[in-house]
């Protein structure tokens, strides 16, 4: 329906959510779709429509006893709000989560990578039961602070918080450009705090350069709007210089917006072949094709690693299984099911898991991933494949071997 408009976003793991900074995951985190007014009274009539009174009665019987007895003010749009976000929560889905009016445009702003913050990925760690940063974006605030993948936040401005408060880690993270919010971090066994300054996030810049032999190499650290057409000007770029071979780099790419990995694909892949299978509750099916001839045709090696995740692995296993690109490094995270995003009547959302993707070939990706062909660790002394050297970055070197 041309009233929908798709965002399909995954930016990662224990959730791949990109914040503002960067809001959700990769996370995303998954594939969003925005209803408008006629989506929104489909909504309605769905949400009235219940016939299941348990719950209703449930929750009658406690507000009574909060009637009768509870000595402060009542708040009944505080106690629907929480009521709705904990049946939510209640699905044990890392990816599911309900938004609230308040804080939907900022969400979408996020999803769509309009950012004022620190510059961070962030994931659920539900076994550390912490907000995980996935990776600081480059030159973000954070990352010039010195914040590293893999650190958990323990607290934002003095408060602890756990994995399930995600979102409001965001929200406090966020703030006006200038202003300043100081982040506990826990790194190992050692904790660290760091001051940061907010400010507008150039989230997803598209970087290349040309390496020896005539390799090509293009970095970009997740796929909002905007991506493909940057890559395509990115790679018509070293075109031009000569290159007769391509690596992309999605180390640390947390994922973003499907159809920007799908655009992507499309300039590689081979007119009609099937890119990427959308799996709903039911079974049915939903085929992405690739649509146009490919306007890239040379060897290509892709960097994968553990934060490799969502609409990286779409694009890195849609080009592996088409036999269009090798990939290299360390198996990926394991992102392989889809949201939506539903703005409900009242102006809230709920992002909800709906389906599950398989990589041309049928592959199962969630809480799986994808093994490279070549399977190369970093040393153990790179802390940080974001600011490793060249000729201490191994999988590069080994990706730049396989294309010689």
């Amino acid at each position: 329906m041309e009233e929908k408009k798709r965002f399909k976003v995954y930016k990662i793991i224990m959730l791949i959510v990109i914040v503002a900074f960067v809001t959700f995951l990769c996370t995303s985190i998954g594939m969003y779709q925005l209803f408008t007014n006629s989506s929104s009274a489909k909504l309605a009539m769905l949400t009235k429509s219940s016939d299941n009174k348990d719950i209703e009665n449930a929750l009658n019987r406690y507000k009574a006893i909060i009637d009768k007895y509870y000595l402060g003010e009542i708040d009944e749009e505080k106690l629907e709000e929480g009521a709705i976000k904990g049946y939510v929560e209640g699905l044990g889905d890392p990816y599911t989560e309900y938004i609230s009016k308040e804080d939907m445009k900022d969400y979408l702003d996020d999803t769509m990578g309009n950012f004022v913050g620190i510059g961070i990925y962030m994931v659920k760690n539900t076994e550390a039961n912490k907000v995980q940063i996935l990776a600081p974006i480059k030159n973000s605030p954070a990352e010039k602070a010195g914040i590293l993948p893999g650190d958990l936040i323990v607290s934002v401005d003095g408060t602890n918080y756990t994995a399930e408060e995600m979102s409001t880690v965001s929200s406090k993270i966020k703030g006006e450009s200038g202003t300043t919010v100081k982040l506990e971090i826990l790194r190992g066994t050692e904790s660290k705090t760091f001051e940061l300054k907010r400010e507008s996030i150039k989230v997803n810049p598209v970087e290349g350069k040309v390496l020896s032999n005539q390799i090509g190499y293009i970095e970009f650290s997740s796929f909002d709007e905007g991506t493909a057409k940057d890559f395509r000007a990115k790679y018509e770029e070293l075109q031009k210089q000569g290159i007769k071979s391509l690596i992309i780099d999605l180390r640390n790419n947390g994922g973003g917006i499907v159809d920007e990995a799908l655009e992507i694909a499309d300039y590689i892949a081979d007119k009609g072949s099937n890119l990427l299978y959308e799996v709903d509750k039911n079974n049915n099916e939903e085929i992405k094709k690739s649509e146009n001839d490919p306007i890239i045709n040379m060897p290509i090696v892709i960097l994968t690693n553990e934060n490799t995740a969502s609409s990286s692995e779409i694009l890195a296993g849609a080009l592996k299984d088409l036999g269009k690109a090798k990939t290299c490094g360390t198996k990926t995270y394991g992102k392989g099911v889809i949201q939506q995003v539903l703005t409900l009547p009242d102006g809230s959302g709920l992002k909800i898991t709906s389906e599950k993707y398989l990589t041309p070939n049928k592959t199962e990706i969630n809480k799986i991933g994808i093994v490279p062909d070549e399977e190369v660790k970093l040393p153990d002394s790179v802390k940080n494949v974001l600011s490793v050297e060249e000729k201490d970055d191994t999988q590069l070197q080994k990706a730049i071997e396989m294309l010689k």
